[in-house]
């Protein structure tokens, strides 16, 4: 069974936010990184699987960046940890879920990932990780 490995919240600025949910949940993020492939900047909350990212989109043209202007800050995505990456997106397909280009991508971390388009999930964009990738 997957498991939640984190939940990936859209923000217009990470030097806002970050205070915002180290108040909220009494830590620290464990600092922030971009992430070229998809435009974006990220800081994570929390270790293992449950995290919380937040994202901040580097430019005008990222997936976030058009996010952050049709609905605002909020809920962008929920990622689900894999055991083998390329097996779960065969799995998705069989169910005829629909599988965004690059079919597979480096993430935060150094993670090998994957994205499913929402309108074949109940809205929901979901990130498949490989597990055992960088921490």
């Amino acid at each position: 069974m997957n498991k939640i490995d984190h939940i990936g919240i859209a923000v217009n600025s990470l030097a806002d936010a970050v205070p915002v949910f180290s108040a909220l949940l009494g830590s620290n993020s464990s600092g922030t990184e971009d992430v070229p492939p998809e435009g974006v900047r990220v800081a994570f909350f929390g270790a293992g699987l449950g995290r919380l990212e937040l994202l901040e989109a580097t430019g005008p043209d990222s997936p976030v960046a058009r996010f952050l202007a049709r609905r605002g800050e909020g809920v962008h995505h929920v990622c689900l940890a894999v055991d083998d990456l390329e097996a779960a997106l065969d799995r998705a397909e069989a169910a005829g879920l629909r599988v965004l280009e690059p079919r597979v991508r480096e993430g935060a971390g150094g993670h090998r990932v994957a994205f499913l388009h929402p309108g074949t999930t109940s809205g929901v964009l979901i990130e498949l990780s490989e597990a055992g990738g960088a921490p």
